[in-house]
């Protein structure tokens, strides 16, 4: 499947901003099951980018810097990305949670996609003892990894509530956990969080998800969104293996990567400085469509 990605961020500022420097994680990466076929950038009304490297996780990373004033700022990010990527098959022979946490203490891989990183905890990923005893449940040591991952991200799905109104970007995972809901964010670090504890290498994935409206209902155009899910690193063989604790499924041909880390601070689309005065309204907008679709 080719899918057309139109990501655009506008920025409305109460006062002029004289300058302006932040890092833009926009461009989906190479990674397993998807091709990157073109990408193109645009800053408006003006923004002067290039590239610059990724200080941690597995991102594309353009640095923008905007030195005249502006009141009203746009990026606005347009990707064209084949995905090909098969539904995960869980299976009595896939490696067990305890053979993939060994191997992975035993990584010499100094890769950004190195296990090793993975197992620690992070800067928005803590430790959490009420997180690790609620997902141990599903994570025996002796269990199949991909049969042990899509039934702790099953039971996110079906015990926590999607409400877009819970929590803010930097709400913790215990907070998140604690109130039974939030949205992606939240659910792809609590399940995070369960993971570590049991000693196995999980990474944040930020990304994209092609939805797909009701019946007889056309798509709206810019109603989706950027959406986080869990990879959990399954052993040389099956490498890292993607799962979708908000809707309880794999990542397979309805996900695009954009940027994978530790946690969303290593990874969010848009950060930086702002020099100036008065408030800040950001509106986003996301449309994922199928090339077929699109030129429709």
């Amino acid at each position: 499947m080719i899918y057309d990605i139109r990501h655009v961020t506008h920025f409305d500022y109460g006062a002029r901003v004289k300058f302006a420097r932040c890092n833009l994680r926009l461009k989906p990466i190479h990674w397993s099951g998807q091709n990157l076929l073109d990408y193109k950038l645009t800053i408006s009304p003006s923004g002067r980018v290039a590239p610059a490297r990724a200080e941690a996780g597995l991102a594309n990373v353009m640095r923008m810097v905007v030195e005249q004033p502006v009141r009203h700022l746009t990026i606005e990010s347009v990707s064209r990305i084949e995905i090909d990527r098969p539904v995960p098959m869980p299976s009595n022979g896939s490696p067990a949670l305890r053979d993939i946490a060994s191997a992975a203490r035993s990584s010499r891989d100094p890769s950004p996609a190195g296990p090793a990183a993975y197992l620690f905890p992070s800067p928005l990923i803590p430790l959490d003892r009420d997180i690790a005893e609620w997902c141990a449940a599903d994570l025996h040591p002796d269990r199949p990894a991909l049969d042990a991952a899509i039934a702790l991200a099953q039971r996110i799905q079906h015990d926590f509530a999607f409400d877009a109104e819970a929590t803010l970007v930097d709400t913790s995972p215990h907070e998140a956990f604690m109130k039974r809901g939030g949205v992606c964010q939240d659910f792809a670090q609590i399940m995070i969080t369960g993971l570590r504890a049991a000693g196995l290498p999980a990474a944040y994935a930020s990304g994209y998800i092609r939805t797909i409206p009701p019946p007889g209902q056309p798509r709206l155009v810019g109603a989706d969104a950027t959406h986080a899910w869990v990879l959990l690193w399954c052993g040389a063989e099956l490498g890292w293996v993607g799962v979708d604790p908000t809707n309880g499924i794999w990542m397979a041909g309805d996900h695009i990567v954009m940027a994978i880390g530790r946690d969303y601070g290593e990874i969010a689309p848009i950060d930086g400085v702002v020099l100036g005065s008065g408030a800040q309204k950001m509106d986003v907008s996301v449309d994922v469509a199928p090339v077929l679709e699109a030129a429709a």
